[in-house]
């Protein structure tokens, strides 16, 4: 499709609209948190309402906005899905569809999948057929990911995986993840990993869920025990796992800054955001109070600075006028942010964020989320590995100083054993 030939923008708007005001239900404002807020029986009810409305959205030509025609998507442009999710704002979507499916699993899938495997799997997930999750993070190795111990050997056309993953999101009800593996023991970390397509539900792969501190059971980890994967289902070349890594660390960084991604505009990530701020004053009896007013001040600001950045920052990548390493600073500043938030709102709970009811309305999360505050410095990779591409990648700064940089694998000295 030529330049000419795409759908101007603002008549896309007005179909879009008229599309979403028909056929989603409206919602009261959406968090993209960790909270336990459904049962079991209600998540798995809320996951089949995503994929019933990721279908819906690809049957109304607004799903894969950014995504090439061929494999099902629009073609269209970033101001495209920017509309979208302008128009989006106050309905439901299909949020479990995100991150990790569409940012980075998709992602990597376009720009390192073979024809063959974007052909078979892009349209499925546009569909909300597929959900898909990253298994990355291993137990002993935190943001190392380099350091993955997971193994995976060449059995003629197959290769069979052994090892575990963990703080996977929704596996327990995904169907496909991308994984990283260690085929060769004898090289650096870095020259040794492969990545493949791996079904969750294949034999040989166990998924056990994690419960956090606050009741979620979200994450989980996976024990995969001769797991047999077709080398068809192998992305990018043998050994060169760390390539497609990369790319693939570039587009977690990304998170809800993607073009590929669709969330409502004014959605909120963390558990907390200045509209949040104003409820717990306002539950709290405080709003009269010039030290909490102030807070929710700093709220606000921080939710028009955050929102600013990030398009900044993705209109820099999309235009090539910043390098896509630019994205770790989009994901400190969210780590960052939603801790001080969650903080803000313990601050001004005061003793209800120690004690509360369940009739105390905002006031009943500020004490669990306050304990769960750093989890968005961690979850997508910490905010310190980020400060090192910063400083390394975008800054230009001296690299940080390793001892196993030019180690072969199976030399380098670890707590644990393969």
């Amino acid at each position: 499709m030529s330049t000419d030939e795409i759908e101007n923008v603002e008549a896309f708007r007005q179909r879009a609209r008229a599309w979403i005001h028909e056929n989603l239900r409206p919602v009261g404002p959406v968090a993209l948190s960790l909270r336990r807020e459904r049962s079991d029986e209600q998540e798995l009810v809320a996951v089949a309402r995503d994929r019933e409305v990721q279908r819906m959205l690809f049957d109304a030509g607004l799903a894969g906005i950014c995504i090439p025609p061929e494999y099902g998507g629009q073609g269209l442009t970033p101001d495209h899905q920017q509309a979208l999710n302008d128009e989006l704002a106050g309905y439901e979507f299909a949020m479990r569809l995100q991150v990790p499916t569409f940012t980075p699993c998709l992602a990597v899938l376009l720009e390192f999948g073979t024809e063959d495997q974007r052909r078979r799997h892009i349209p499925a997930i546009l569909k909300g057929e597929e959900i898909w999750m990253q298994l990355l993070s291993e137990p002993s190795g935190g943001s190392d990911v380099a350091g993955a111990l997971t193994s995976a050997v060449r059995d003629g056309d197959e290769w069979i995986l052994n090892g575990s993953k963990v703080w996977t999101t929704g596996a327990w009800w995904s169907d496909w993840g991308l994984c990283l593996a260690r085929t060769n023991w004898d090289v650096p970390k870095h020259r040794g990993l492969t990545v493949f397509l791996l079904p969750i539900h294949e034999p040989g792969v166990e998924v056990r869920r994690i419960e956090m501190l606050n009741g979620n059971k979200e994450f989980c980890q996976e024990f995969l025990s001769d797991v047999r994967v077709p080398d068809t289902d192998r992305v990018g070349d043998i050994d060169e796992g760390w390539t497609v890594g990369t790319g693939w660390m570039f587009h977690e960084r990304m998170l809800y800054n993607s073009p590929l991604v669709t969330v409502p505009t004014g959605t909120t990530r963390g558990s907390a955001s200045s509209s949040s701020a104003l409820d717990v004053a306002r539950d709290a009896g405080r709003l009269a109070d010039p030290t909490v007013r102030d807070l929710i001040g700093e709220a606000r600001m921080l939710d028009v600075v955050g929102e600013e950045l990030q398009r900044r920052i993705g209109d820099g990548i999309a235009t090539q006028t910043m390098s896509g390493e630019t994205s770790a600073i989009g994901r400190v500043f969210v780590g960052v942010v939603a801790a001080r938030r969650m903080t803000i709102q313990f601050e001004i709970a005061g003793a209800a964020g120690a004690a509360w009811s369940d009739d105390d309305g905002e006031l009943t999360h500020c004490g669990t989320d306050f304990l769960m505050r750093q989890t968005s410095c961690i979850g997508g990779g910490t905010i310190e590995m980020a400060r090192n591409v910063i400083s390394e990648r975008v800054l230009g700064m001296p690299r940080e100083r390793t001892l196993d940089r030019d180690v072969a694998f199976r030399d380098v000295p670890r707590a644990s054993s393969r």
